[in-house]
């Protein structure tokens, strides 16, 4: 059952007075929202998976080099 702020707020109202209604709805949005920043910065975004595509690349590229510049040394060494 979805309840909305206005809702909320009338219920409570009836029963607290406005003041405290009002503060109350408040803290309740604060809380949600809180924890809607909190669900929502776990996931990635396509910028993020994109920019850890190119490190992965970059680490392989840079990775190939060593081990070809290793053997060229050793072929040189013999």
């Amino acid at each position: 059952m979805y309840i909305s702020e206005i809702d909320l707020y009338q219920i409570l109202a009836e029963q607290l007075g406005e003041a405290k209604a009002k503060s109350l709805v408040e803290y309740v949005e604060a809380k949600i929202d809180k924890r809607l920043d909190e669900k929502t910065n776990v996931f990635e975004t396509k910028e993020d998976l994109a920019n850890t595509k190119v490190d992965i690349i970059r680490w392989l590229v840079g990775t190939a080099i060593a081990i070809i510049s290793l053997v060229i040394a050793g072929v040189k060494l013999l």
